[in-house]
C-alpha cells in the first residue's frame, strides 16, 4: 500500500497541466528560470513557485543558482524517460492531409533530454544492433568487444561512461516512433560527440536537432544509414 501511494502521489505530481508542460518543456535538457516556465505553462509567477517547489520535493526537479538568477531541471535522466514514456502513449491521430510530412521537425531529430531521438535517433539504434556494436537484453543494452572498438574509433572511452553514477545504455521509448532509441550515459555521449563534429546542430529554442551534409555522409560511411531514404 505504501508503494501504491507513493505511486499515486507521483502520478498526481506530473499529471497536473501546468506541472506536466513545464517538465515537457525541460526536457530540451536546457536549464529554464521560473519566469520562463511560468510562461511556458500559462500561469501566474505565485503558481509557477508553487508548482516548482512541489516538483522539487518530490526529487522530479533541481534547482542551480547562478548569480541572482535561479534556473530548473530534471533531477535526473529517469525523470526524462517517464515523460518521454507517458508521450509515448498518446493515440497516433489521423491526418487530414494528402500527403503527411511524418519526416519533419522533432519528429525527424530531436533531443531526449541529453540523448538522441525521433526517427534519426531509432535509425541509428537499430542500425547499431543490426551491425552488432550494441545487443539488447530485456532491460537495458551491452557493449560486445566489437562495439568498444567502434565507439573507441570515435573518441568514446566506454569505461569512462561505465564508471559513471547512471544507466550505461538502456533503451527509451520513443513517443513518435513507437520504438526504442539509445539513452544513459552512451547515448549522451553518443550525441555530444556528433554535435562536437558538427554532424548535426541544435536549433535555437527547440528540441530539434539539424541533421547536417557532413553527418549525413558520415552516419551512411559508418552505419551504412541512407538518411535521406528514412
Amino acid at each position: 500500500m505504501e508503494v501504491q501511494e507513493s505511486f499515486k502521489q507521483i502520478a498526481s505530481l506530473i499529471g497536473e497541466p501546468a506541472r506536466s508542460t513545464m517538465l515537457w518543456c525541460l526536457l530540451e535538457g536546457r536549464a529554464m528560470t521560473a519566469t520562463e516556465l511560468a510562461f511556458a505553462a500559462d500561469v501566474s509567477a505565485q503558481s509557477a513557485s508553487m508548482h516548482l517547489s512541489k516538483l522539487m520535493q518530490a526529487s522530479l526537479l533541481k534547482q542551480e543558482k547562478q548569480g541572482r538568477h535561479k534556473y530548473y531541471k530534471l533531477a535526473k535522466p529517469e525523470v526524462a524517460y517517464v515523460i518521454e514514456s507517458i508521450a509515448s502513449l498518446l493515440p497516433e491521430k489521423k491526418e487530414n492531409r494528402k500527403v503527411p510530412d511524418h519526416n519533419s521537425g522533432v519528429r525527424f531529430c530531436r533531443t531526449c533530454y541529453d540523448h538522441l531521438a525521433g526517427k534519426v535517433g531509432v535509425s541509428i539504434t537499430e542500425q547499431l544492433l543490426r551491425k552488432g556494436y550494441l545487443l539488447y537484453s530485456e532491460t537495458d543494452y551491452s557493449i560486445p568487444a566489437k562495439g568498444s572498438k567502434w565507439f573507441h574509433a570515435l573518441g568514446i572511452d566506454i569505461e569512462a561512461l561505465r564508471s559513471q553514477r547512471r544507466a550505461f545504455a538502456r533503451p527509451c521509448l520513443d513517443w513518435s516512433e513507437r520504438r526504442h532509441h539509445l539513452a544513459g550515459s552512451l547515448g549522451s555521449a553518443l550525441l555530444n560527440m556528433m554535435l562536437e563534429k558538427d554532424w548535426m546542430r541544435r536549433k535555437k529554442q527547440s528540441r530539434e536537432i539539424i541533421l547536417t551534409s557532413e553527418g549525413t555522409r558520415k552516419l551512411y560511411e559508418l552505419l551504412k544509414l541512407d538518411i535521406p531514404n528514412l
